[in-house]
C-alpha cells in the first residue's frame, strides 16, 4: 500500500455532504480485485450522525439505513443525540472505551509531542486486530445480513477506517484502494480538523501536537496490517479463523456483477 499526501484530493468514493456530519461516504463503485464493484447505495462510513441538521436528517432517512453501528464510547456521546437514536436502529458497538474522552487526551496532548502522538497512535492501530476483536467481528457479522448500513466513530477515521479495511478486504478490493479510501478522510475532514485544532488551541494545546490525532497516515493502518499479518498469519486467516466471516456472504450481498 502507499502513502498519499494528507490534503491530497480522493480519487475514490463518493462523499454525501450534509450540514453536520462530517465525512459522509458511500463505499459503491469501489472495485474488487477480480472486476467487480461494490453495489452503490449500501455502505456508507461517516463521522458522527447523531447531531444532524433537519436536512441531514431527511438525507439520511433517504438511505433507507438498516443499522447504524456506532464505535463510540459512552464517553463520547451526549444528550443531544438522543432523536437520532429514535429516528435510525442505532447499536452502540464502543471500540476504545474511554481512550478517545478529551478527558484521557488532553493530558496527554499537554505534556506531548507530536513524535509521542503517533506513537500513540501507531499502538492504537496496532490494538485494533488484537484487542477488540468483539467489537469489530460484530460489526462485521451484522454486515453479513446484506442490509443498508453505515458505521461511524466520532471522525469516520480510526475505528472507522480500519472497520473499513475488514470490510472491504472481505469484498476483495485492491489494497490500493483500500489505502486510498482510508487516506481520504485527510480531505473530507479538512474543515473539521481546522475547528478542532482551533479548539485545542484554546485550551493551550500546540497544534502540531494535536495533528497526529486528527490526521490519518498509512504509517497508521499499515500498524494494524502488520498486526494482522505477524499475530494470525495474514488477512484472510484473521477474517476466516479469529472474526469468523463469512466472506461468500459478503460479496453475495455487497458486490455487484
Amino acid at each position: 500500500m502507499q502513502a498519499g499526501e494528507a490534503g491530497a484530493k480522493p480519487v475514490q468514493g463518493a462523499a454525501l455532504p450534509l450540514d453536520n456530519v462530517v465525512n459522509l461516504r458511500d463505499l459503491g463503485g469501489l472495485a474488487t480485485r477480480d472486476g467487480r464493484r461494490v453495489r452503490a447505495g449500501k455502505l456508507f462510513r461517516s463521522g458522527n450522525p447523531a447531531c444532524a441538521s433537519a436536512a441531514d436528517l431527511a438525507l439520511l432517512r433517504a438511505l433507507r439505513l438498516d443499522m447504524v453501528i456506532d464505535f463510540r464510547s459512552s464517553g463520547e456521546k451526549s444528550p443531544q443525540e438522543r432523536a437520532f437514536g429514535e429516528a435510525f436502529r442505532w447499536v452502540a458497538t464502543p471500540v476504545l472505551e474511554g481512550s478517545m474522552s478529551m478527558a484521557e487526551l488532553m493530558p496527554r496532548m499537554l505534556g506531548g509531542s507530536p513524535a509521542q502522538m503517533e506513537a500513540f497512535m501507531l499502538e492504537v492501530y496496532g490494538d485494533f486486530p488484537r484487542k477488540y476483536q468483539a467489537a469489530f467481528g460484530g460489526f462485521l457479522k451484522a454486515a453479513e445480513a446484506g442490509g443498508n448500513l453505515l458505521y461511524h466513530c466520532t471522525a469516520g477515521k480510526d475505528r472507522t477506517g480500519f472497520a473499513s479495511l475488514l470490510l472491504l478486504a472481505g469484498l476483495g478490493v485492491d489494497a490500493d484502494a483500500i489505502m486510498a479510501n482510508y487516506l481520504a478522510s485527510n480531505h473530507w475532514n479538512r474543515d473539521f480538523n481546522a475547528r478542532m485544532s482551533a479548539r485545542a488551541a484554546e485550551g493551550g494545546v500546540d497544534p502540531e501536537v494535536m495533528r497526529p490525532l486528527l490526521e490519518v497516515k498509512a504509517a497508521y493502518l499499515e500498524a494494524s496490517l502488520h498486526a494482522i499479518e505477524r499475530d494470525y498469519g495474514g488477512m484472510p486467516a484473521y477474517l476466516a479463523d479469529v472474526l469468523a466471516v463469512d466472506v461468500r456472504r459478503l460479496r453475495e450481498a455487497y458486490l455487484a456483477e
